[in-house]
């Protein structure tokens, strides 16, 4: 089977699981009000992270650095918002992770090392000649 057609069954049975179980712990109410707190704060959480990642982008540019921690950054606070505005407890804890910068340095870490190791060796030049025009006229 196809990995996005597993995730798209397994997801919600999952969540649905979660729902039960823990419905059955707290009631209802609390379980809907837990839901609805989380994605609120989560969503303002990420807004406050974004325009954290988005001054550090700034900065890097302007140190004339690329900032591919801050592209990969942003890309996963958004995804962990998405995440986030999703009922469901399993997806709050992946958004979570995402959102606080300290797991996502772990999650991101090898992705920025291989990076680096690759800026290092691929120096693309391109050669070629150049002719002074006005001098043939």
């Amino acid at each position: 089977m196809n990995t996005v057609l597993l995730l798209i069954i397994i997801i919600p049975l999952v969540e649905i699981y979660l729902f039960i179980k823990i419905g059955s712990q707290i009631g209802a109410f609390n379980t809907i009000s837990l839901i609805l707190i989380t994605a609120l704060l989560g969503v303002w959480y990420a807004r406050y992270e974004g325009f954290n990642t988005l001054k550090s982008g700034i900065s890097q540019l302007m140190k004339n650095e690329i900032p591919i921690y801050e592209i990969l950054s942003g890309a996963a606070l958004a995804f962990a918002a998405l995440l986030l505005i999703l009922p469901g407890f399993a997806t709050d804890l992946i958004g979570l992770l995402l959102i606080i910068p300290i797991t996502r340095k772990l999650f991101f870490k090898n992705i920025q090392k291989n990076y680096k190791k690759s800026e290092k060796f691929n120096k693309n030049y391109i050669e070629g000649e150049s002719e002074d025009l006005e001098d043939k006229k």
